[in-house]
């Protein structure tokens, strides 16, 4: 089979197939901006907390330490969702144009992977409400500790020199 060029009515019939994987795209861009900030947050709190030297300091890395790894953790695993359903819908605009260029009917494999992408984009969104609901349980367990201690802060003071 060889290349030959599509007609504008299929090249415009591929754009408009492709209308709802680049929305897709754009969605799954935005999210990973989102997840990609908050595990610099998670990363930066890390930091502080280690960078803190007093007894009261101690119990906050106690509690909060372990949390905060596993929302890093839950964070790494959406961020690779994303990616990977990124992967997915660019291969599957790719297939569009390409059987376009090679008159072959592509309806199954884009329909596979959209059905694919959607998955992995799906499995991202599941792992960002799992670290949205542990950073809830993290206000929880510094509330407490905050109670327990006396602090009028939830949180352990900043480093000193700052």
């Amino acid at each position: 089979m060889l290349i030959s060029t599509p007609s504008i009515e299929q090249l415009s019939n591929v754009i408009s197939q492709v209308t709802g994987p680049a929305f897709l795209l754009a969605a799954e861009a935005q999210l990973l901006s989102v997840l990609v900030s908050r595990l610099d947050r998670i990363v930066d709190r890390s930091r502080d907390l280690a960078d803190l030297s007093d007894e009261d300091a101690q119990a906050h890395r106690k509690i909060e330490l372990p949390i905060l790894k596993r929302r890093a953790r839950l964070m790494h695993r959406s961020i690779y969702w994303g990616v990977a359903s990124c992967i997915v819908t660019s291969f599957l605009v790719i297939l569009a144009f390409a059987a376009a260029f090679f008159r072959v009917r592509h309806e199954y494999g884009a329909g596979l992977l959209f059905v694919l992408a959607m998955g992995l984009f799906t499995a991202a969104l599941i792992a960002f409400a799992q670290e949205v609901r542990l950073g809830y349980s993290e206000i929880d367990a510094n509330a407490m500790l905050a109670q327990k201690h006396g602090w009028r802060h939830a949180r352990a003071p900043a480093p000193s020199g700052e």
